[in-house]
């Protein structure tokens, strides 16, 4: 555990062998789709994502889920820990985009370590400030790019020339770009007709990524 912990997230070296049991550490192995943490674990834990990729989301204000973020290995969760710091409650639900492994510390054990330790302190509050850019960006994106675009965005990030087969669904993917199923099912077919992408039951395929890429540049 110590070595792939390490090689992810190098700043938890400095924490003392003490610390560390008083932390009560668990890795925890999740398939995908699986819910990782809600509102309850955040009361008592927090989470590290040590392999695979995750979505964090909650409800808009119409009651509609809205992908906010998704994490990949030595990410830090920022609404994760900036309400442990507010001691308000967790709004959100991380949930397994891909199979994978996470670290689970006391969340006491974790607020005491930013505070003690000056190299995690950086690490987190860098991780916060990228990811707040990075939201930034994608706001802008929506309000700036088609639809269409930023599907074929999507879909271009998550596939390449030698994978190019992503395990989704309509619906995850109406949800992470914030709109309606039914309107990206849509979409998707008229992609299918042109022959850029082929789907079945759970996977979506890349056929024609220069044709994506140009619906992007749009």
């Amino acid at each position: 555990m110590a070595k792939s912990l390490f090689a992810i997230f190098p700043s938890f070296r400095d924490i003392s062998d003490e610390e560390w049991e008083s932390a009560k550490p668990q890795i925890r192995e999740f398939q995908a789709k699986a819910t990782l943490f809600r509102r309850d674990d955040a009361a008592s834990y927090c989470m590290f994502l040590l392999s695979g990729t995750v979505l964090i989301s909650s409800l808009d204000a119409g009651g509609r889920e809205a992908v906010s973020n998704r994490l990949r290995p030595g990410d830090v969760c920022a609404m994760m820990v900036l309400c442990g710091l507010s001691e308000r409650e967790y709004p959100g639900t991380i949930t397994a985009e891909t199979e994978g492994e996470a670290l689970f510390v006391e969340k006491r054990s974790f607020l005491r370590w930013i505070h003690e330790y000056p190299s995690i302190r950086q690490v987190v509050f860098g991780n916060i400030l990228d990811g707040l850019i990075q939201l930034g960006s994608q706001l802008s994106d929506k309000l700036s790019q088609p639809l269409d675009s930023r599907l074929a965005g999507a879909l271009l990030k998550r596939t390449s020339e030698q994978l190019p087969s992503v395990r989704t669904t309509h619906q995850q993917l109406a949800v992470e770009l914030g709109s309606a199923r039914e309107v990206v099912s849509r979409i998707l077919g008229r992609m299918k007709q042109r022959g850029w992408i082929a789907t079945e039951r759970g996977i979506i395929t890349v056929l024609q990524r220069k044709a994506l890429a140009e619906l992007v540049g749009d």
